[in-house]
């Protein structure tokens, strides 16, 4: 009978012994998590001053409240100009906030050239999506 109740004691004092250690006081807070960036179909061809509306959303894995996104593009070719929703004409190169998920962009084509954009959106922890946009010049006279 003492043997048992010895043997009740080990062990109960093991299973106290292994709850504590298993505790923590810190919090695992994972706040690196993948996005992409999803858009609408686009027209393929674009005349020279005409503007089309890119409808574009961030979709993320996980949700953490400090990240930030921001934005920047670059124009390999052609020449045009790229603007927020909000009216901010974006600068090639810069980053810019982005203070929405959902969020429209407006291409306006400078050139009768083939024309490409490239948009890459980052968060604060330095990851990045580029996406490419296209459009062929279509002339007005067809």
């Amino acid at each position: 009978m003492k043997m048992k109740r010895f043997a009740s004691y080990i062990l109960y004092t093991l299973l106290l012994a292994a709850i504590v250690c298993a505790c923590s006081d810190r919090l695992d807070i994972n706040p690196v998590y993948g996005f992409d960036l999803l858009t609408m179909p686009i027209p393929k061809k674009i005349v020279e001053n005409e503007t089309v509306e890119i409808r574009c959303q961030l979709t993320k894995e996980g949700d953490y409240s400090g990240t930030a996104f921001f934005i920047r593009y670059f124009q390999p070719d052609g020449k045009g100009e790229l603007r927020l929703d909000d009216g901010t004409l974006l600068t090639p190169n810069d980053l810019f906030p982005l203070t929405k998920d959902v969020f429209r962009l407006y291409y306006t084509s400078r050139c009768t050239d083939q024309q490409t954009i490239d948009v890459y959106i980052e968060d604060s922890f330095k990851q990045v999506v580029q996406k490419t946009l296209s459009f062929s010049n279509e002339n007005e006279e067809k």
